[in-house]
């Protein structure tokens, strides 16, 4: 595993040159360049003012020791009062405009990132985790701007090095190449360190991202682990990630504070060599004291931006770390690739799959030279056994994933040469665990037209067995859905679901309907919904009801992502084939005939 852990990249990781990355960033600095124009002036005028603090005390003594001077002790004393109120200045309006500029960068990273994130194809969420991605969004980008403002302390320091070099050159130019020659005992020691701080921060920065992923999945499915009494399990396996990510941060504390203490002994060695040479120079008289002085004053100044650099280099190195996160998020790519971008036109609703095949990223063949047609206004039952291929279908369909071989054609038009979001916006999709979003249940079935006026809304909710469902809720239509949908029962966030599809009235539905049982009155209200959808659209129905299955116009039956039988119920029952045997296995027992031999049983008995 080695020293800091080896916690593996993401798939979509990418490693990035630090040049490229700059290069990149400027990007975004680039609509704020006026600014950063200020941010520079005012650096310069800092480092100017700091470099002279110094030089002031110098020209002070030199003054006090020179008998015929007349300049008071008090001048000196005003003048660097003066000085340390223009420093305050500077400062103050330096660090309020960098501030500003950087939480600009910062807002538009995250708004990239988030657009990024937004735009990934559902295979892409399948093999990454939302926890780590969220970590991307929010702890990455924030700890990139906690990096610029200390970027912009140590460029203001190395501004300030390179005015007092010109300063103490004047001065006298021998202890100057003293200074510059232990300066690359410093700036080495910073070098040695860089390739091991930069994989530091970047392991450390993954454990994060595995505790908020830990995190987030465990709020989120706190009710499951509540019934089955698994708290304890949870809180082990959040105390198993946490303790990786506190070893690995604990070795990367270790390695960085490494850095400091190193540079304070390379530096404390070469103060003292160059006072022991400056002192030589006053007592031969080569230069005054006053000038040896300065540069005793001068040295911390002189190689502090450099012992800085080395101090947080860990903090830069996080930075470019989380720049490269955030930029890996923005650049990854999608599985789906369209080979056009023609708007959608007004969709009828007939579906072809012309020899199409399919598998999953792991090399699973899912469909193997699948054909089907499915006519306009058309309703079809996909039934079989887990791993039939019955959702494979319907994602094709919605192109959330991208087959290999074969078309699928959508009134004759390849789906792969349409925009997206206009064909997308045709489509009516009801997912197996219908999601809803914090808020009232009439927004929630608003979310799919947003135009929808509450008339809409009423008249849509009030077709349903006359609006009887909505005197189940405390407040109607107004009736807030808590988190997920949690304050409501799980058919009535199906029946929130529905409607959400019949206000959007779209031309193709799809249903992978929920296995959840359901009490019959909310059922009832249901297949009402559904039979208006129904009437006005070609379906996509993953069945798992009876009542939906006889509501098809036509049942395919599927195998191992192959059609062994097709037909309506009656049809398909009397084949006595594989449907037959599904229908006794997972249907039957709905049936009304079941119900009442189920009776007739019990009254004998």
């Amino acid at each position: 595993m080695g020293f800091l852990g080896a916690i593996g990249a993401d798939k979509y990781d990418r490693q990035y040159d630090d040049r490229y990355l700059l290069k990149r960033f400027w990007q975004y600095l680039r609509p704020h360049r006026w600014r950063v124009v200020g941010i520079v002036v005012l650096v310069l005028l800092f480092a100017l003012v700091g470099a002279f603090i110094p030089v002031t005390i110098s020209a002070g003594l030199a003054a006090l020791q020179d008998s015929n001077s007349q300049v008071s002790v008090w001048v000196f004393v005003a003048a660097l009062f003066a000085i340390a109120i223009i420093d305050y200045l500077l400062y103050h309006f330096r660090r309020r405009l960098i501030t500003r500029v950087i939480g600009d960068v910062i807002s538009a990273m995250r708004k990239d990132a988030f657009k990024a994130a937004v735009a990934r194809d559902l295979a892409f969420y399948d093999e990454n985790k939302s926890g780590k991605i969220v970590s991307r969004i929010t702890n990455d980008t924030q700890e990139l701007s906690q990096v610029l403002i200390i970027a912009s302390d140590i460029v203001s320091q190395m501004g300030e090095f390179v005015l007092l070099f010109f300063v103490l050159w004047g001065y006298e130019w021998r202890l100057t190449l003293v200074l510059l020659a232990l300066t690359p005992l410093v700036v080495g020691t910073m070098l040695i360190f860089r390739a091991l701080a930069r994989r530091a921060t970047r392991q450390g920065a993954r454990a994060m991202a595995l505790v908020n992923d830990n995190i987030q999945e465990s709020v989120t499915g706190i009710s499951v682990a509540k019934n089955f009494r698994r708290e304890s399990m949870i809180y082990d396996e959040f105390k198993g990630v946490n303790d990786q990510s506190y070893t690995i941060n604990l070795r990367r504390g270790f390695v960085l504070a490494t850095v400091f203490p190193t540079q304070n002994f390379i530096a404390g060695f070469a103060i003292g060599m160059l006072v022991y040479i400056g002192a030589s120079f006053v007592i031969g008289g080569t230069i005054t004291a006053s000038a040896w002085f300065l540069f005793i004053q001068s040295i911390d100044r002189f190689w502090f931006p450099f012992i800085n650099l080395s101090a947080f280099w860990s903090q830069l190195q996080a930075g470019l770390s989380a720049m490269e996160r955030i930029f890996a998020l923005i650049d990854a790519e999608n599985t789906v690739k369209q080979t056009g971008d023609l708007p959608a036109p007004t969709l009828v609703g007939k579906i072809e799959f012309d020899h199409v095949v399919f598998k999953y990223s792991t090399g699973e063949k899912v469909l193997n030279d699948f054909n089907l047609t499915i006519q306009p206004g058309e309703s079809i039952a996909f039934v079989g056994h887990t791993g039939a291929g019955k959702s494979t279908i319907a994602r094709l369909i919605e192109r959330f994933y991208e087959f290999q071989e074969g078309q699928i054609r959508v009134d004759g038009q390849d789906i792969r040469t349409l925009n997206l979001q206009s064909y997308r916006s045709q489509l009516g999709i009801v997912p197996q665990a219908p999601f809803l979003f914090r808020g009232t249940v009439m927004e929630n079935i608003r979310y799919a037209r947003p135009d929808a006026t509450d008339r809409e809304i009423e008249e849509t909710a009030n077709a349903i067995g006359g609006g009887e469902w909505l005197e189940t809720l405390p407040d109607g239509l107004n009736s807030e859905v808590g988190e997920r949908g949690s304050r409501l029962s799980m058919g009535q966030r199906q029946l929130v679901s529905l409607l959400r599809v019949l206000v959007q009235k779209p031309a193709i539905f799809i249903l992978d309907e929920a296995t959840a049982s359901i009490d019959p009155f909310t059922e009832t209200q249901i297949q009402q919904a559904l039979d208006l959808i129904l009437a006005r659209s070609t379906s996509i129905l993953i069945a798992h009801r009876l009542s939906t299955v006889r509501s098809a116009d036509r049942i395919i039956v599927l195998k191992q992502g192959a059609i062994i039988e097709q037909g309506n119920h009656d049809q398909l029952m009397k084949a006595g084939g594989h449907y037959a045997e599904l229908y006794n296995t997972y249907f039957r027992h709905q049936s009304l005939e079941y119900v009442e031999e189920s009776r007739h049983t019990l009254a004998e008995a």
